[in-house]
């Protein structure tokens, strides 16, 4: 499938969807609690509707009230036999794997589409020395769980993704063995902060030093309570970026106190010149002539694709650092964003932790690819309507596992 996105002056108010990390945090910590919550702001994503299947295969009970929201009756104990599918979930294989590795019994989880090519050796390499007796098929989906942590004390490596601290923290409020997790070097802490915001929300609280050594207390369990998911500040980032280039867009919906990491692409463009303004409605982006920047995205990857979006507007050079956190994406996303960027006339240099983006150039219309790559397709669309004759994107729908309405709101926005 192939779409057109033409050249056009973005025009109106856009309301940002929910965030999928927080809800899929939301909807497992509902599971686990006692008692029923409710989840109101719940996203319609592939991600956020796969934790919503798989939390039903542990056990919950899931209605929908007639307000909308969700009530989610949290389960009585965790199933000692279990297959679970989570579709092409990073966070949700993540979060349900760590609760997987601190219960005791033989618990299955396998997926579909991009994420089977995906790397996940970091379970065998960090868990099994202390009892979870996890086995892959050649560092791959699926992934078997036959045993429990049983360590007072344990101790892994962050530096390939914060989420797999972020769901060891969720298994180990389950496992009253457990009261102490260290992690070395680890890479986008905020995300982490998040998890930690949302445990505490349902009653766990987890104390850190310097998101080295995290503590949790053998008295706390989860517990029912009513939650609100976020707005999606890395949804935001694509309009945000179209206000930058020349829209006249109001973004909408968003919390300026949010734990999300990628609140900090407002920092970027400030770097660039920008003026953020807040208004009743949202948030309005003031460009002026965008200057070239320098960016550290190592905690905020998933900013990458907007960012270059940026850049390729600027005057000049602009420097991102972070690359080394795209390899095991939905794609190659560092590489694939210079091929396809580069086919539109933006050149991109990659030299280990660094991007380089020449800024300014002449753009032209072409037929790019997403690789099945949500964040891929949006920045595509975005820069494509900036460009005379516009673009074609292959594979647009793969938009569904973030942003199902990105195309609609498009639309909307074209319309003016």
């Amino acid at each position: 499938m192939c779409l057109k996105v033409k050249a056009t002056k973005l025009k109106g108010t856009v309301i940002v969807p929910p965030s999928k990390s927080d809800g899929q945090r939301a909807l497992l910590a509902a599971a686990l609690s006692v008692g029923i919550s409710t989840i109101s702001g719940l996203g319609a994503s592939d991600d956020e509707r796969a934790m919503l299947r798989n939390i039903q295969v542990l056990g919950a009970k899931v209605t929908r009230k007639t307000d909308g929201n969700l009530a989610v009756t949290g389960i009585d104990s965790f199933p000692v036999k279990l297959v679970l599918n989570i579709g092409e979930s990073g966070l949700g294989l993540r979060l349900l794997s760590g609760v997987c590795a601190t219960q005791k019994g033989v618990h299955k989880i396998s997926g579909t589409g991009s994420i089977l090519k995906r790397d996940q050796s970091f379970f065998e390499q960090n868990l099994n020395k202390y009892g979870a007796n996890v086995s892959a098929e050649k560092g791959k989906l699926p992934l078997v769980f036959k045993g429990a942590i049983d360590q007072y004390i344990i101790e892994v490596d962050g530096s390939q993704s914060s989420q797999y601290v972020s769901g060891l923290l969720m298994g180990l409020a389950l496992n009253k063995e457990v009261s102490q997790l260290n992690v070395r070097n680890l890479k986008s802490g905020p995300y982490v902060d998040m998890t930690i915001n949302t445990m505490a929300q349902f009653g766990v609280h987890v104390a850190h030093s310097k998101h080295q050594v995290f503590k949790l207390c053998a008295e706390e369990s989860f517990c029912s309570t009513s939650y609100n998911v976020e707005s999606d500040w890395s949804s935001a980032s694509y309009w945000l970026v179209a206000a930058a280039i020349g829209a006249d867009i109001t973004v909408s919906g968003l919390n300026f106190n949010s734990k999300q990491a990628d609140i900090q692409f407002l920092d970027a463009l400030k770097l660039t010149g920008c003026e953020i303004e807040k208004v009743s409605e949202g948030i309005n982006v003031k460009p002026e002539n965008l200057k070239a920047f320098s960016f550290d995205a190592t905690n905020c990857p998933d900013l990458f694709p907007a960012l270059v979006v940026l850049a390729a507007k600027c005057k000049g050079t602009t420097v991102l650092k972070g690359v080394s956190r795209l390899a095991n994406k939905e794609s190659d996303r560092g590489v694939v964003l210079q091929q396809e960027f580069g086919k539109l006339g933006v050149k991109i240099e990659l030299d280990k932790d660094e991007m380089t983006i020449e800024g300014g150039s002449i753009l032209n219309s072409g037929v790019v690819s997403s690789h099945q790559d949500h964040r891929i397709a949006m920045s595509l669309a975005i820069l494509g309507t900036t460009i005379e004759g516009g673009i074609e994107i292959k594979n647009p729908e793969t938009i569904s596992k973030s942003y199902p309405q990105f195309w609609e709101h498009l639309e909307q926005l074209s319309a003016g």
